[in-house]
C-alpha cells in the first residue's frame, strides 16, 4: 500500500522515545505537544484507481484513533464526489504518547529521579534535559550519584584520593565506572575556579576535579655493579616514583630505555650504565627528569610503526636519544619471527633520522609484505651484547 498505518505511527514515537525527546518532554511538554505525526495517504490518482483500498486504509487509520487524532481533509472528485481523507495525525499529549509506545511505567521512574534532582540538585536538572535515557539507565545508583557531586560541591578540589570520599554506599569502583557522567555533573555544579578545563577526557578526570593521583612510578636496573643504589644488595632493580627518580641523579653515563620485561630483566651488563623499562607511550613521567638531559640516552623498541611512534615521541622529550636494533638489518635477520602488526600508525613522524623513515616508510608501505611487525622479545640476545659493549 505504502500509506501510513498506525504501527508506522506508533514507529515514529518510538524514534522519538530513542532519542530521548519523549523523556525529556516529561520536564516540559508545552513545547513538544500537541506534536503532528509524518503521514503519507493516498494521491488523488489513487484516489480514483484505488477507491477501494482507500476506504479500507481510512477505516484502519480510524479504527486505532485513541492516542492519536486525525484531522480531516474533503476531497471533491469529479466521478467519486466529495469525500473526507486524513490530513494530519496528531498526538496531543505526553501521556497519549507513551501510552502508545508503552513507556508510562520509564517515564513515571525517570519523573521520580527529575524530582530528587530538584530537591537536592537543581543546577544538574539541565542534564536530565539533555540526557534522560543515560539518566534513566542510571536509575539504581542516582542516588548515589548525587550524593557524590553534593560532597564535591562541599569540597572543591580536595586534594585527596578518589578512595577517601568518606559516603555510605560509594566505592572507587562506582566512581571510576561512571566518570563521564560524573564529570558532566561536576561540570555543572562547580564554580569555573575549581576546574582544570585543560584536564580533558577519562585520563583528565582526577586533575580536572583536583583529586590526588597515584604517583606514577620508574621501573630500572643498574647495570653497573659498581654503581649500585643499594650496597651488598643483589639484582639492582628498583622502583621509584617519578618524583624520587628525578631527584637521584645517578651517576651513569648512558640510559636504555626497552619495552619488553624480559629484555629490560635480561639485559647485559654495562659500565656506567643503567636501563629503565618503558611504558609505550607513556614516556611523559620522565619529561621532568632533568639530569636525563645529560647522558646518552639509547632506546630500543619493536620494529613496528608503533615502535617508531613512541620513537618520535620520546625524542619530543629527549632529542638525543639514539635507537638501537631498530634497523633494516636486524629486521631481515629475523625474518621468521615476523607477525602482523593489528593496528599500524600512519602518522607523519618527524623526529625520526632518514635512515629510521626510511624503515618507517617501508613497513607503511607494506615493502616486505602486510603489516610486518617484529617484537623486540624476538631478536636474539646476542645482538644486544654487540650494541651495548
Amino acid at each position: 500500500m505504502g500509506w501510513t498505518t498506525p504501527d508506522d505511527l506508533k514507529l515514529q514515537l518510538q524514534r522519538l522515545w530513542q532519542r530521548g525527546f519523549l523523556l525529556a518532554a516529561v520536564l516540559d511538554d508545552s513545547e513538544f505537544f500537541p506534536r503532528r505525526l509524518k503521514l503519507k495517504g493516498p494521491t488523488t490518482r489513487e484516489l480514483s484507481d484505488r477507491y477501494g483500498e482507500v476506504r479500507e486504509w481510512i477505516a484502519l487509520l480510524s479504527s486505532s484513533v485513541g492516542w492519536y487524532r486525525i484531522a480531516w481533509r474533503r476531497v471533491n472528485h469529479r466521478q467519486l464526489g466529495a469525500n473526507d481523507l486524513p490530513a494530519e495525525i496528531w498526538v496531543d499529549s505526553l501521556d497519549d504518547a507513551l501510552e502508545a509506545v508503552g513507556r508510562k511505567r520509564e517515564a513515571r521512574h525517570f519523573l521520580e529521579l527529575v524530582r530528587l534532582t530538584r530537591v537536592r540538585l537543581p543546577e544538574v536538572v539541565p542534564l536530565l534535559e539533555r540526557r534522560p535515557l543515560r539518566v534513566l539507565e542510571l536509575a539504581d545508583v542516582w542516588a548515589a550519584l548525587l550524593d557524590i557531586v553534593s560532597w564535591m560541591r562541599d569540597h572543591p578540589r580536595p586534594g585527596v584520593y578518589v578512595r577517601q570520599i568518606d559516603l555510605p554506599g560509594v566505592h572507587t569502583k562506582m566512581i571510576e565506572q561512571h566518570r563521564g557522567i560524573l564529570a558532566e555533573m561536576f561540570d555543572l555544579v562547580l564554580p569555573a575556579e575549581a576546574i582544570d578545563h585543560e584536564a580533558v577526557g577519562a585520563g583528565g578526570f582526577l586533575q580536572r576535579y583536583g583529586f590526588r593521583q597515584k604517583p606514577s612510578r620508574v621501573r630500572f636496573r643498574m647495570l653497573d655493579p659498581v654503581l649500585a643504589v643499594v650496597p651488598a644488595a643483589g639484582d639492582q632493580e628498583m622502583s621509584v616514583t617519578s618524583e624520587t627518580f628525578a631527584a637521584l641523579d645517578l651517576p651513569v653515563e648512558s640510559v636504555f630505555m626497552t619495552e619488553n620485561e624480559i629484555n629490560f630483566l635480561a639485559f647485559p651488563r654495562v659500565p656506567r650504565a643503567m636501563v629503565v623499562f618503558g611504558g609505550g607511550y607513556g614516556f611523559e613521567h620522565l619529561a621532568d627528569v632533568a639530569w636525563l638531559q645529560e647522558r646518552q640516552l639509547f632506546y630500543w623498541g619493536d620494529i613496528d610503526t608503533h615502535g617508531f611512534a613512541i620513537l618520535n615521541q620520546l625524542r619530543g622529550l629527549f632529542p638525543n636519544v639514539v635507537s638501537f636494533l631498530m634497523d633494516e638489518v636486524t629486521l631481515l635477520a629475523h625474518r621468521k619471527f615476523w607477525i602482523e602488526e593489528p593496528k599500524p600508525q600512519t602518522a607523519h613522524l618527524a623526529r625520526l633520522t632518514p635512515e629510521e623513515h626510511a624503515l618507517y616508510h617501508r613497513l607503511l608501505h607494506r615493502h616486505w609484505g602486510f603489516n610486518v611487525r617484529l617484537e623486540q622479545e624476538n631478536v636474539s640476545f646476542g645482538k644486544i651484547g654487540d650494541v651495548v659493549q
